[in-house]
């Protein structure tokens, strides 16, 4: 049984996450939990004023989230859905990135699908601040869903890697899972401009044909330039479905994600995004 995460802010751009991971889902056995982490309500627009005490304040911005989350249910169980799909619904009093990490190790969570933007949204970058928040602490894998990205089976898959990394079996194991499920062809793109593999990356790489065995596997090399159009250039060129990366201490991924703005490292992604996690849960 799949377990996904959704966390929510009730903005057209989760609505359209939510829409996202029930396709992806439609066929497989799958818990849906949803979060709002709803802190920022509370001490945002709060001003001691002698009128309202910030207890007060707090079981407002609650009961509102509750009725939000309910009235979200509530819709989603009147679609047509797969019988074998669950929905539950949770408030959360804390930061989004902290209660996100808390949900994911207390229900122990396979994947996390969220939109890109929110209602503060910025038309100049894809990434939203929350998203990238998630990206960088959280110990799971994310799925980002871009606003504007309407629905198609993930049939090709680009998989950037320098096979310096020792990849974790469960994360891959997502990935393999999605490919068996959608016939998928999952590229491994190779950023470098020697052909010679060390013996660590070919161990990796090793490890990576033994874990995706339910994927269409094809190892590409592209010459390095700058990491980030090169692979921009390969998904416009190959009509890519969905981008997989993997978060790691001084991984290409890290170093994007550390930069002072998202505008910066040119990942205008309109595919989704899958960040897997290199990290021990």
């Amino acid at each position: 049984m799949r377990t996904v995460l959704i966390p929510t802010d009730f903005s057209a751009s989760a609505v359209h996450a939510i829409d996202y991971a029930l396709e992806l889902y439609k066929c497989e056995r799958t818990n849906f939990y949803f979060l709002h982490a709803y802190a920022d309500e509370v001490y945002g627009p709060f001003k001691t004023n002698g009128e309202t005490s910030l207890e007060e304040q707090k079981q407002k911005v609650k009961k509102h989230s509750d009725q939000s989350l309910y009235d979200l249910i509530a819709k989603l169980k009147k679609r047509e859905h797969n019988p074998r799909h669950s929905f539950e619904a949770h408030s959360a009093f804390d930061i989004l990135v902290d209660a996100v990490n808390d949900f994911v190790n207390k229900i122990n969570i396979d994947l996390i699908i969220m939109g890109t933007k929110g209602e503060t949204e910025d038309k100049k970058i894809t990434f939203g601040s929350h998203t990238v928040q998630v990206f960088k602490y959280v110990q799971c894998p994310v799925l980002a869903i871009p606003k504007a990205y309407k629905y198609r089976q993930p049939k090709k898959i680009l998989f950037p890697s320098d096979y310096m990394l020792p990849y974790k079996r469960r994360e891959l194991k997502l990935l393999n899972t999605l490919a068996a499920e959608f016939k998928s062809e999952v590229y491994s793109l190779y950023l470098s401009d020697f052909e010679e593999l060390s013996h660590r990356q070919i161990d990796n790489q090793r490890f990576l044909k033994e874990a995706l065995t339910s994927a269409f596997l094809y190892f590409e090399r592209s010459p390095t330039k700058n990491k980030a159009e090169a692979i921009m250039d390969y998904i416009k060129n190959n009509n890519i479905d969905m981008l997989v990366m993997v978060n790691s201490r001084h991984s290409f991924l890290e170093d994007m994600l550390y930069r002072s703005t998202v505008d910066e490292i040119g990942l205008r992604l309109k595919i989704p995004f899958l960040v897997m996690q290199n990290l021990p849960r």
